[in-house]
Formats: structure tokens, sequence, C-alpha cells
């Protein structure tokens, strides 16, 4: 498959018009191979996944998040500096879809909501040329669930080990919102939403603090890593290339399990 072709495709599902202004979805390294066989998707372009895919034989890459959010000289030996050298010297390209595939509720961004079975659904903050698509999603539960049995559900679904609640538990959930990645400046919309609990990642103290609504924060990693899984197994079925997903771990880990 051509990558042109191959990024038109991505596209369909990560429309780069939803994409933040502040965003760099897209192309993040060119090359001049073109001809693409093996699709490699990753959640971060870190050196360890990089390499992985690499080594896995992959001739094009497709990551969550993008390299840099701001242009910089590899004038450092970090890890930027180590991916880059690893594309360089193998000519394979790399393609972020970030905030363009956040903004796709039908897309793999959706994967908890259709775990939830939720009905319902509308964005958190819509997209002012697209109504239907946009940050953070809200949807109701087929039918209300008391706090325990829904908490129950949510440790079937993301890494319940280091997921913290902040809040009063309501008795009774039917409206959830969530948002993968970070999802505290989304907190007002919440509110306003009339969901019951929120779900997602890197709600700092004072955002917890002030939010008025029980949170669940799963991590960064937890929400995102799944849906990139869920995004490699769809570009499977319509492209027509060998694609496979490389697993990441969470940059965090419990300091209990040092002990």
């Amino acid at each position: 498959m051509d990558i042109t072709t191959l990024i038109r495709v991505i596209e369909q599902t990560a429309p780069l018009d939803g994409a933040a202004s502040w965003d760099h979805s897209g192309l993040q390294v060119a090359s001049p191979h073109k001809d693409v066989q093996f699709l490699g998707v990753s959640l971060d372009p870190t050196p360890a996944s990089v390499d992985k895919a690499l080594s896995l034989g992959c001739d094009v890459l497709l990551t969550h998040h993008p390299l840099a959010l701001s242009p910089k000289l590899p004038k450092v030996l970090d890890s930027y500096h180590s991916v880059l050298r690893s594309l360089f010297r193998k000519d394979v390209p790399l393609y972020a879809a970030h905030t363009s595939l956040d903004t796709n509720l039908k897309g793999p961004v959706a994967w908890l909501a259709d775990e939830l079975e939720l009905t319902e659904r509308q964005p958190l903050e819509a997209l002012a040329h697209d109504p239907s698509r946009g940050f953070g999603l809200c949807g109701c539960l087929r039918e209300a669930l008391s706090a325990k049995t829904f908490l129950q559900k949510i440790a079937t679904l993301v890494a319940a080990p280091t997921a913290t609640i902040s809040g009063k538990l309501p008795e009774k959930i039917q409206r959830v919102a969530y948002c993968t990645g970070s999802g505290a400046s989304l907190l007002p919309l919440v509110k306003s939403s009339g969901a019951d609990i929120y779900i997602s990642g890197d709600i700092k103290y004072h955002a917890a603090l002030d939010a008025d609504i029980c949170i669940i924060d799963v991590g960064h990693h937890s929400l995102e890593e799944e849906m990139m899984r869920r995004f490699s197994l769809l570009l499977a079925k319509t492209t027509q290339i060998k694609v496979t997903f490389v697993p990441s771990d969470s940059p965090f880990r419990p300091m209990a399990s040092l002990l």
C-alpha cells in the first residue's frame, strides 16, 4: 500500500479537521520509503515502542501522541533524538493521530462507551463546525447501577489498582461522562452535562477539590492504550497490509510494588 493511501485510511477515522489548534496530529517524520506493508500501532513514540516496532519489521508507525508538540532541534541526546535516529536509520515514517482521533466519538475513543452500552451519547465539548464530534463523551447506562456495581464493572475495563476516586460517590449511577487522557479542562462541562460520575486521567489535586462531582482518575495511559489497540484492529480490517499493536506500560507504577 502507498503511504498516502494509508494516511487517507487513517484520516477517515481521525480527520485532521477535528484536531485542536494547539495539536500536531498528522505526519511526524517523513520518509522516501513510500510502499508500506507492515504498520505498527502504539500509544507513544517512545524509544522502547519505536525500537520494538522496528524489530518486528514494521515499515510505518502510527502513534496517538505526537513526537513533539512544538518543533525543536535534535541537539540533545535524549529520547526525541533516539526516536529520530531509529526512524531515519530504517527510513520509516511516523504518523500521529492525536486529538484528531479523540474528537471522533464514533471511532475507537468510544470503546468505553461501547463496553458500558451508553445511550444518548453526546460530546462534552462539541466542535464548532461539527456538533457530532468533540472532546469527551457523555451518555446514559441502560439502567441505573449502584456505585459498587458500577465500580466493579469499571474495574474489569481499566487499570483499577492504580485508579483513584475523588468526591462523594452517588448512591446510583446512570449518566456517565469520560475523557481519555487529560480531562480536567472539561470538568465545568461535565457538571453541566448532568453526569453522575466522570472518568478520566491526570486530574490534579485542586481540580478534584473544586469539581463538586465524583471523579475516577484511571491515569492517562489506561483508556488510551486500549483505544489504540482497538484502532489497530480497525486498521487491520480496513487496509491490505499487516498491522500489529505494540503494547506499552504506564510510566507510573505503584511504589508498593518495589517494596
